[in-house]
């Protein structure tokens, strides 16, 4: 385990030419750490105390950072900390389900300042990219014209199969159908004159949680998010990791048997995943919108709720198993866009799952609930087009890019 923050502090470089790249490191010294005086963060880039003032200048003229008010020790002169300005630039990320679209606008320090959402039952490709447009222009007029021209980026997280699993979800197939011939990046694109980067919606999350949440003091873990489906991604040495043809954290094709002669055994999608529970709601006559509120854990529905618990709690502790044995990693984190209380009782029963399996020849890995919750597809979403215009690691976002190929 690193000490918080420390995979992401890039060394700035005194050498000319490097102006640019500077300035980045600066920028993510000061969002991972606060406001800091100059002087520290001179000693935290380690760059020289001159170049950290040039540096300043210009982000300042720029309208990226501010000076906030000085604070005054027990000797010497008052510090004055270097914040980042939350109206320098701002990002939107679009998230694209099975179930709905949510749109957030997210600033400069990473805030959420607004959002807009449409909730359906199957995303119908004739109407989506219109309610997109009309989610956009919602959230630019929020912002004003002398703001709305601060807008750098758009981030859209979506399945890399929106159209999959009809079987399923009960979704006409030819409308499922035409999502394999659709280029979600595009569509979106058309409806902005900004630059739009794509990413799959697990790997979006886990670009949220790698960014602002456990990936500061973890460098390895494996994320499974439950939403309408299940899915995962995995993060080796701080990056995101694709594989070589996607699959790496594709963890709801993960069988939950062995497959014989009669037929293919379910995946872990069919068994952990929230459309599951919103089926039982469905065959008892419930409100299946439960699902993903404080309803889950309410009567009528908390007696179905048990029952999915108890299958998707042990069926996520055997996706958390194989994961060990295939790259040892020691630490799994599970997040949801369920209700929190669900996720934490999901949680709980999935951590005590684990004991429902032996351990011999490896170490049992740690379960921890994932800090951003039911937002983390579209934060992460929008912190694409944050990172691609302002972090110092090019590398890292070039990889998070290429898990969505």
């Amino acid at each position: 385990m690193t000490p918080d923050g420390a995979w992401l502090r890039p060394r700035g470089s005194s050498q000319s030419g490097m102006s640019h790249f500077n300035e980045r490191v600066l920028l993510q010294a000061i969002r991972l750490n606060g406001g800091l005086p100059q002087a520290d963060l001179a000693r935290l880039t380690r760059l020289s105390t001159q170049a950290v003032a040039l540096i300043v200048r210009r982000l300042a003229a720029q309208g990226l950072v501010v000076r906030s008010a000085p604070r005054r020790g027990k000797v010497g002169q008052p510090s004055v900390p270097i914040m980042l300005d939350p109206d320098g630039a701002y990002f939107i990320g679009v998230q694209v389900g099975r179930r709905g679209v949510e749109l957030l606008l997210v600033d400069f320090a990473g805030h959420i300042r607004a959002r807009d959402a449409l909730a359906y039952r199957h995303p119908d490709p004739d109407l989506l990219f219109g309610q997109i447009d009309a989610g956009l222009q919602a959230l630019r007029r929020q912002l004003g014209p002398r703001q709305a021209a601060r807008l750098r980026g758009i981030g859209v997280a979506a399945p890399l199969s929106l159209g999959g699993w009809q079987t399923l979800l009960g979704g006409d197939a030819q409308q499922a159908a035409r999502w394999d011939r659709i280029d979600l990046r595009a569509g979106v694109q058309a409806c902005s004159d900004v630059p739009v980067v794509f990413a799959k919606d697990t790997v979006a999350a886990c670009v949220a949680e790698l960014v602002a949440g456990h990936g500061r003091s973890l460098r390895s873990f494996v994320y499974i998010f439950v939403g309408t489906f299940i899915g995962g991604a995995l993060v080796l040495d701080s990056s995101v990791h694709a594989g070589l043809k996607g699959n790496a954290g594709a963890l709801g094709s993960l069988p939950l048997a062995c497959g014989d002669e009669d037929g293919a055994p379910a995946q872990l999608l069919s068994t952990a995943s929230l459309f599951a529970l919103e089926r039982r709601y469905l065959h008892a006559g419930l409100d299946q919108r439960a699902a993903h509120d404080a309803r889950a854990l309410q009567r009528p529905w908390l007696a179905h709720t048990e029952a999915w618990l108890e299958g998707a709690a042990r069926a996520i502790a055997l996706a958390a198993c194989n994961a060990t044995c295939l790259v040892d990693v020691g630490h799994v984190v599970l997040d949801s866009s369920a209700h929190p209380a669900l996720l934490a009782r999901l949680l709980e029963r999935s951590t005590q799952a684990l004991s429902y399996y032996r351990w011999e020849g490896v170490r049992r890995p740690s379960l921890q609930g994932g800090v951003i919750g039911a937002d983390a597809r579209a934060v992460g979403a929008a912190l694409l087009p944050l990172h691609a215009n302002f972090a110092p690691d090019r590398d890292l976002f070039l990889k998070i890019l290429s898990a969505a190929a």
